[in-house]
Parts: structure tokens; sequence; C-alpha cells
């Protein structure tokens, strides 16, 4: 008979792109050890405490008496388990300083990435996360060894902010300063500022047009700084108008991956490669009813939005100017599942010197008001052209609930589908010529911060792969 129990421990952490999926074993105290901790787990919200030791102790020590009344040896009681030291505690998820979470970050631009994450988490009294310090070393096999340091800040419900900096052997460099008040729309203003440096060697560009071949695939290194800043005024809790201003230079040089053709070679000098700058203005409205802007259950989010951008100027359109609708919908259907459904279309009327970069774009697995929109069978960026149609449709089923490192974590898997296209003009029914995609996803949540998703998506290029932080859409 084992004289320990065993437990098993999920643990779904996700930042930028890296999927950490951990199994940590953890064993008790022997049974009888007087100062062995209770130990819990929960299945699907069911809670079960471990059995106090003293009930169970007493039927042993009358029956260590009767026998010893009768002139049977009895055996000495174990003594407590002494914690583990050394190079031993590394193993040990109660004595460790840190978590060694195994890295794995999947993208069918970038290839797979490995890596050895040392996490730290910080929770509060309730056991939700307020804070993640997880620097981690990497190997790509297109850019090789690499180091990131990453900090992710969760103060309150209302305010985050997140850190990151990073480098490899080769290309790719990037730095990623964000913050965000007012998320909870309970104050007259939300605020939220961001200031990126990037430099990455993964991109693909197949031309411009729905129909863009395979076969026409290129790659370039898109060196990109910029500051965006976006200001919301909350008319009510539901009703806010948004003012974005995104001042950015973009470089897009020659590419470096082996075997793919760089941009240059295979389509000239179109607009945007070289050193390009933009300015762009957009105002948004949006009514929200989502019971929650991480995490949510039911209600929905509708933007219209609109905007121009100018190499250099505000408020001028010297480039290309943005309109468009965004539609979010969440139905609870039970506790555990909801229904998700997702619809955008983006229309840009006048462009006069558009980069291809700034063109709408369908592809990967992240929407963006206003931006790139996700088809989960594709790589980022895999459709561009002046205007784009995007739809999905998901199913998210809470299929297991478990307590890890004081804080509750729920796994969700989720059947999607996805369907959007790219057209050039505005008379062009949006929804004629849909690239389709079908998959499914899991993801481990850790409320009310923290989102982590692996999307499998099946399109009529293949499958791709894809990891990352937060639902979505």
């Amino acid at each position: 008979m084992q004289s320990a129990t065993e437990r098993t421990e999920l643990r779904f952490i996700s930042f930028r792109g890296a999927w950490l999926l951990a199994a940590v074993t953890a064993y008790t105290a022997p049974a009888g050890a007087e100062d062995a901790p209770a130990r819990s787990s929960s299945v699907q919200g069911t809670t079960a405490q471990a059995p106090a030791q003293a009930p169970a102790q007493a039927p042993m020590q009358g029956a260590a008496q009767s026998a010893a009344a009768q002139g049977v040896p009895v055996p000495a009681a174990s003594a407590p388990s002494a914690p583990p030291s050394g190079l031993a505690r590394w193993f040990d998820p109660s004595t460790a300083p840190f978590i060694p979470v195994p890295e794995i970050d999947v993208d069918p631009n970038s290839g797979t990435t490995l890596g050895l994450i040392p996490t730290w988490l910080v929770t509060d009294d309730q056991g939700q996360v307020r804070k993640i310090i997880a620097p981690d070393v990497l190997y790509n096999p297109y850019f090789g060894m690499g180091a990131r340091g990453r900090i992710f800040s969760y103060p309150s419900e209302d305010t985050q902010w997140s850190a990151v900096i990073g480098a490899k052997q080769r290309v790719e460099s990037e730095f990623d300063y964000e913050y965000q008040t007012g998320r909870l729309r309970d104050t007259p203003w939300s605020f939220s500022g961001s200031a990126v440096y990037d430099r990455s060697g993964t991109p693909r560009f197949y031309g411009i047009g729905n129909n863009s071949p395979v076969y026409d695939e290129t790659n370039y290194t898109l060196q990109q700084k910029y500051v965006q800043t976006n200001v919301g005024w909350n008319v009510t809790h539901e009703l806010q108008v948004q003012y974005s201003l995104r001042m950015r230079e973009v470089d897009v040089q020659p590419g470096t991956l082996a075997g793919i053709a760089s941009l240059e070679q295979r389509f000239g000098q179109i607009l945007g490669v070289g050193v390009n700058h933009e300015v762009l203005n957009r105002a948004t409205i949006t009514y929200d009813t989502r019971d929650d802007p991480t995490v949510p259950t039911h209600g929905g989010a509708y933007s219209v939005f609109g905007g121009v951008a100018d190499r250099t100027g505000i408020f001028h359109a010297s480039l290309y100017s943005v309109v468009g609708f965004d539609a979010r919908q969440l139905w609870s259907l039970a506790p555990g599942e909801v229904i998700a459904a997702h619809a955008s279309l983006r229309y840009m009327p006048g462009t006069t010197h558009v980069p291809f970069w700034s063109l709408s774009t369908i592809g990967g697995a992240t929407s963006v008001v206003g931006e790139q929109q996700p088809l989960r069978g594709f790589g980022e960026g895999r459709f561009y052209d002046r205007n784009a149609f995007s739809s999905s449709l998901e199913y998210r089923r809470r299929v297991l609930s478990v307590d890890a490192m004081s804080t509750r974590i729920d796994v969700e898997v989720t059947p999607f589908i996805d369907a959007g296209e790219v057209f050039r003009h505005s008379r062009t029914v949006p929804f004629a010529a849909l690239h389709k995609v079908a998959g499914v996803g899991f993801r481990g949540i850790a409320s009310p911060f923290v989102v982590g998703y692996v999307d499998i998506g099946y399109g009529s290029e293949g499958a791709a792969v894809f990891t990352g932080i937060n639902y979505p859409f």
C-alpha cells in the first residue's frame, strides 16, 4: 500500500504566443504525520478536502495498544518526511523557487520555438493572479538562441500593465510596454498606451487579392517602432467614445529565411517597402454589455469606427481613410457553456499611397478592432486588399477545473469555424468568395485576467496551429 497520495495539477499559462502546459506531480506527507498539510483538488467546480488525520489515527493507536498487550512487537511510528533539499527541491512544486515550465510556441510563419520559462506567480488572498514574472531562454530554428524578460502585472481588475524585452542570435529583437486603466468603464475616462519596438523576420506576403496563390509566398523583415494612445470617454457604463492616435515608423527590409524568396525579388518595390511613416487618427464608438472584458460569458460589444492616416500630419488622409464596424456577441447556455460570435467589416474608401502593410488583412488567430482579423487555417497576413470581411463562431465548453498555485484554472475545449475574404471594390458582396476554416481550440483560464489558448484550424491550404493569450475575439 502506498504511504503517499499522488496528485497531478495541470498548469496552463500563456505569454504572447507561447503556450505553456506543465504537469506537476506533488506528494502529501505519509498518512499519520502530524504536520501533513490538507490537500484539495477541484473538478467541475466540486472541491474535495483530504480527510483530517486525527480520526484516522485513533483506531490505529487502539490497535497498537491491543497488540502490545498481547506481546506482539509494534513497529515504531515513522517520522515526518523531511522536505527535499539541494537539487531535489527544484523538482518538488511545494519547495521549488519557481515553476520550470517548458515553452512550446507554434505558429505557421515562425515555426516551432522551444524553450524554458522559470515562472513566478504572485496571487492575492482570493487566489487571483496579480503578477507573473516569466523570463525565458529559447531556441528557434530560423533565428537561433534567444532570451526574454517579461513582467505581467494586474494590480486591480481596472488596471494592468506589462513589459517585455528580448532578442535572438539573428535578426529578431523586441521591446513592448503597455498600460491600461479604466478597463471596467466604471469611471468617466479610460486610458491605454503602448510603446513598441519590434524586429521580426517571419512575415509573409503572397501578393494582393483574395486569390493570391500560395506559390507566390515571399518573406520580408519587418522593423517597426510606434507609440499609441487610446482615450475613452465613458458616456455610460455601456457606451464609450474613444479617440486613438498612433505614430509609427515601419522599415520593410529583405527577407532572411532560406528557401523562401524575398519580397522585393518577386514583387519589386511596391508601396510599403523601405522606410515609411504613418500617423493614424481614429474615432470609435462602442456599446458594450459584456459581463467581463477579459473572460466574458454573456452580452455583446458593438463598435463603429472611422479614421484617416497621413505620413506626418494630423487629421489628414494623404495615405488612406478607413471605416467599418466590429460586432461580438456571447450567449450563456449553461454554467461553463458559451456560444461566441464575431463579425467585422473594414472599408478603405480613400487609398492614395497606402503601404501594403496598412491594407485590410485576414489570417492568423487575433482580432483587433479596426485592424487585422482572424482566419485560423492560414498564417497572419495571408490575404491583403483594400476591404475585408471576417466572421467566426465558437462553442466554448469548460471541461475541467483545477486548483494550481493558489489559483483556479478552468480548461475549455472550443470547436470553431471562421470565414472571411478580402476584396478591392466597395460594391463587391463581402461574403461572395469566402475562405472557410474549421477547427478546435483549447483554452486555459485563470480568472479574471489570464486566458491562454491553442487553436488548431484547417483550411484550403492545410492545418495551422496558433498559441497566445486572450480570446481571439
